[in-house]
């Protein structure tokens, strides 16, 4: 793998930074230099901007990764980042100009996770803690989907609801991790996105939650993203 490459990594609604635990390692063995984002969730505006920061301090071409909500956010934050070379969605919302989390959730019949969204009265959402292993997490070790519903980081409403801008997905080569088995995020949903964004698309059999019951898979769609960018570099190069 060619050195200073970077993979900056955006964790999704109801979640953070450590959700990509057991990918970092997987990806740091291979001589990627990671960095995971820790999202206010305050509004996809607040949030562009901490990822926009992140990748400012980077040095050298990036793979930028989403996961969830955070592929609304990369799909922002990588236009004003030239070094952005390739984005990686992991069961995430591949936004089109003027679309939001609100308008798409509203396509097709509701999820059985957002049967488990419950807002509270500061502008914010979490899910159920009793349902949340079953529909954020139904494949990853129940003690540790019990943290992951312990530790939850709530979405504001107005991250719900505000539109996206011009997405990088239309200047910008694009791999999708589709989850199968997810049930925050239709995967027939997931694999209309990854389609109508041009995406590299691979399926895992995986709940929302794919970065932390499948890591491997996961990793290896980003080392195939950096593998990419960093042959194209190097032919450029040459």
């Amino acid at each position: 793998m060619q050195s200073h490459m970077n993979v900056v990594l955006v964790h999704g609604a109801w979640a953070d930074g450590s959700s990509w635990s057991k990918v970092i390692p997987l990806l740091q063995d291979q001589g990627l230099n990671v960095t995971a984002v820790q999202l206010p969730l305050t509004s996809l505006t607040d949030d562009i901007g901490v990822t926009q920061n992140a990748l400012a301090a980077q040095k050298g071409s990036t793979v930028l990764v989403g996961h969830s909500y955070g592929g609304a956010v990369i799909t922002g934050a990588a236009n004003q980042a030239p070094d952005v070379k390739a984005l990686v969605f992991i069961a995430a919302f591949g936004l089109d100009e003027g679309e939001s989390l609100e308008t798409l959730s509203q396509q097709g019949p509701a999820t059985a996770g957002a049967a488990q969204i419950r807002p509270d009265e500061h502008g914010f959402l979490w899910i159920d803690r009793e349902g949340f292993a079953q529909v954020f997490a139904a494949d990853v070790d129940p003690i540790e989907a019990r943290v992951m519903a312990a530790t939850q980081k709530p979405l504001s409403v107005k991250s719900f609801t505000q539109k996206s801008g011009p997405p990088a997905w239309k200047h910008l080569p694009s791999w999708y991790l589709v989850s199968s088995n997810d049930q925050m995020i239709p995967p027939q949903a997931e694999a209309f996105m990854a389609k109508r964004m041009g995406a590299t698309v691979r399926t895992a059999a995986a709940s929302h939650a794919s970065m932390v019951s499948h890591p491997g898979e996961v990793a290896d769609l980003i080392i195939s993203a950096c593998e990419a960018v960093g042959a194209k570099q190097l032919r450029a190069g040459s």
